[in-house]
């Protein structure tokens, strides 16, 4: 079910999991079109012989991410904030999912919070964070 307005959004309600593309040739995409084409992000090898697990899916496009699995869900909505806290890296071409919990519901103001968490395969949360979004 998609969201439109305020009345529609339930406190405690789980959004849709979103499962993100995490593939080396999205992640090299944006980090081109980011003007980030480093290999610490585009490149295995070269990630491992800086010292990472692999390259890495940067941080920005992790909350844009978070941020997609919002408009899925309420594609009207504006999103004000994402307020991210990065726990462990997030490695390119694992597979990640992103939950998220309506946790606060300010009707009058048609605002809400939505706790987010990008986990991976083995339920490790690498990535969570606090939206403010605004719904009609």
């Amino acid at each position: 079910m998609t969201i439109s307005r305020i009345e529609d959004v339930q406190f405690g309600e789980e959004l849709p999991v979103f499962d993100p593309d995490t593939s080396l040739d999205n992640v090299k995409r944006f980090a081109v079109a980011a003007g980030w084409n480093r290999p610490r992000f585009t490149d295995h090898e070269a990630a491992r012989a800086e010292g990472l697990p692999g390259a890495l899916v940067p941080g920005i496009m992790s909350q844009g991410f978070l941020a997609a699995m919002i408009h899925r869900w309420a594609p009207d909505a504006e999103v004000q904030l994402v307020d991210t806290v990065f726990r462990a890296p997030v490695v390119v071409d694992l597979q990640y999912h992103i939950n998220g919990v309506v946790t606060d519901i300010d009707e009058e103001e048609k605002l809400i919070e939505i706790d987010l968490t990008l986990t991976n395969d083995a339920d490790e949360t690498r990535v969570f964070g606090t939206a403010k979004v605004l719904i009609g």
